[in-house]
């Protein structure tokens, strides 16, 4: 069991969730992040002040997945990161599960996950 954790650009969520449902992988999670990569920071008037938004809009990606899915979660959040244009297209961290446990069944394990 794995846990994939991508952050992603905002832009390209609709096209990697379709990747996903389309290899069968239909649970994961998705929030709102803020994170510095190698982008510039842009430069923004806020009621007549100066800032610098340092920190920039992403998306956090979370999929729970037995061992045979981790190839083609990845495989499906690359193929859209990797064809959009310019730097920054974010970065995918698989992390083991060590125990997961459906709370409405009392599955464990790969079965809980699905």
């Amino acid at each position: 069991m794995k846990l994939i954790v991508a952050i992603i650009q905002p832009q390209e969520l609709t096209p990697i969730k379709e990747a996903l449902v389309h290899k069968n992988i239909f649970r994961f999670t998705i929030s709102n992040a803020l994170g510095q990569g190698a982008e510039i920071p842009i430069h923004e008037v806020y009621r007549g002040i100066a800032h610098d938004m340092k920190l920039l809009k992403k998306v956090r990606l979370e999929i729970a997945v037995n061992d045979e899915f981790v190839d083609q979660a990845v495989d499906a959040i690359c193929s859209v990161a990797r064809t959009a244009d310019g730097t920054g297209h974010g970065k995918i961290f698989v992390l083991p599960i060590e125990q997961c446990i459906r709370i409405r069944t009392g599955e464990t394990g790969v079965d809980a996950i699905g």
